[in-house]
């Protein structure tokens, strides 16, 4: 499964059903990107993606993050935090990762900000909520009622160094109809957001993965999150 043929096939393959999935849905495929998630995947894998097209990477620790992200030398990669972030860890994101989708605390916010301004750097780091839509105890995240609230009081911070881009959600794991919901309640939150507080560019909603992206583009994900489509099942153990 490490091999080049398969991972590009495989990108190729998933780029196809995005495709189709958008054409049937209405929409315009260049509309949803493709996030390759390569967390626990080694950096001979992830420069086998880069080499097959694909720009965009996702990680959710910073621990195996580093062991890839210094090595991957190419301008057009951008890296995507998916995962939990402590905020005692805010200083290990810029530099290194270009967006974060998973910010749930004004704490997390803050400090994210102070690191931005640290480190010197002219872009921002482009956020987004993370929603657990469907209050499950197993997954961070905001809750539905809690993200209005929550993004009114972010704006009145004005913390530079963020863009607040959108929402993120995760599906309910093997039940079809309660991540249809989630997803379509995602949609329709972001729509509220975007207007009610005048931000156009708050516009993204990162949802879906490899085992519901297709739900998740049906319903206007922007950002689906795919690893084991691409590279296969996960590797417990790394050489």
């Amino acid at each position: 499964m490490d091999s080049n043929g398969s991972i590009t096939a495989n990108l190729a393959a998933v780029r196809r059903q995005i495709h189709d999935i958008a054409s049937r849905a209405g929409r315009a495929p260049t509309d949803i990107e493709l996030i390759a998630v390569s967390k626990t995947r080694t950096l001979s894998e992830v420069l086998q993606a880069v080499s097959a097209g694909q720009c965009a990477f996702g990680e959710n620790t910073l621990q195996d993050a580093i062991t890839k992200i210094p090595w991957v030398k190419f301008p057009d990669v951008r890296w995507h935090f998916i995962g939990h972030l402590q905020s005692k860890k805010a200083r290990q994101i810029p530099g290194s990762f270009h967006w974060l989708h998973s910010l749930d605390s004004l704490k997390l916010a803050r400090r994210l900000s102070a690191a931005m301004q640290e480190s010197g750097l002219t872009d921002r780091l482009e956020c987004l909520l993370q929603v657990n839509v469907a209050d499950e105890a197993t997954k961070s995240g905001l809750r539905p009622a809690s993200v209005r609230p929550f993004l009114d009081e972010l704006l009145k911070l004005k913390l530079p160094g963020l863009n607040w881009r959108g929402l993120m959600t995760i599906g309910v794991q093997g039940d079809e109809a309660e991540t249809r919901w989630a997803f379509s309640q995602l949609r329709e939150l972001q729509q509220r957001c975007c207007d009610e507080f005048a931000l156009p560019a708050f516009d993204q909603l990162s949802m879906g993965m490899s085992d519901d992206y297709a739900i998740a583009i049906e319903e206007g994900s922007t950002m689906v999150r795919v690893g084991k489509a691409i590279f296969g099942q996960r590797q417990l153990h790394r050489d």
